[in-house]
């Protein structure tokens, strides 16, 4: 049995993959925005160990986030799954918050970061970048999904004994992804699911990037080294937390 903590856990992939570890028989913990919005979690609410609110676009609500979650651990897993796809806060959500709950949080034995094939179209400058206003970053979700896939690869690096990992889960139909999104929803949380809950017996899998378990290439700077020490850098000077 495993503990993990799941991130945006209230509706859509964050919701299901809840699900799927509870069927499981694995102890989960629920994160979402506010009350009302964990109240739609139905009947996972009720079977989770525990749960944990705030806006994770708020650096001061972020920490509490983390420090709520810690109440419930150690963790096993962490599955940073909550995310925007628009507005002036997806640099906030899609990447200072996990890099920020990521330093903050007691080491688990595995983290997975939720990624996206359209990171692929990112742009890897830095330079003069708003962490607090995506609208000054017309590419700004490409860019945050980007980030958050060379963060994957940055903490594997830099923690050896931590298996990190980041997703794509495909285009889905939830509510971010809109109705006609053609992907499979229920292969949408998968694959987190199992790299949160893979057998002890298998080979230490870190660093990769994955779509429906299988490893896919990334954008050639997710493996750059020197790009990774430059986003961390970065995120450290805006959060004013190191990832040690």
């Amino acid at each position: 049995m495993a503990r993990i903590f799941i991130t945006g856990s209230a509706g859509g992939l964050g919701l299901n993959a809840a699900r799927a570890l509870l069927q499981q028989g694995h102890e989960v913990v629920l994160h979402a925005r506010d009350e009302s919005r964990l109240a739609s979690a139905g009947a996972v609410r009720d079977q989770a160990v525990g749960t944990v609110v705030g806006d994770l676009a708020d650096l001061i609500e972020t920490e509490g986030v983390a420090q709520q979650a810690g109440q419930f651990g150690p963790f096993d897993a962490v599955i940073h799954n909550a995310g925007v796809y628009s507005g002036n806060q997806i640099f906030a959500v899609n990447t200072v918050a996990p890099y920020l709950m990521t330093a903050l949080m007691a080491r688990p034995r595995r983290i997975v970061y939720l990624s996206s094939g359209m990171h692929r179209s990112g742009t890897p400058d830095l330079a003069g970048i708003d962490w607090t206003d995506a609208a000054r970053r017309p590419a700004a979700y490409s860019d945050s999904k980007l980030y958050v896939t060379a963060l994957a690869a940055a903490v594997a690096n830099r923690w050896p004994d931590v298996e990190s990992n980041a997703v794509d889960p495909g285009w889905v139909p939830t509510r971010m992804g809109g109705r006609s999104a053609p992907d499979d929803l229920e292969l949408g949380h998968a694959t987190q699911v199992w790299l949160a809950t893979r057998s002890s017996a298998d080979d230490h899998v870190s660093g990769g990037y994955w779509f429906h378990q299988q490893r896919r290439e990334s954008h050639p700077a997710v493996k750059n080294v020197a790009f990774q020490s430059e986003l961390v850098d970065a995120l450290e000077r805006h959060t004013g937390f190191a990832l040690k």
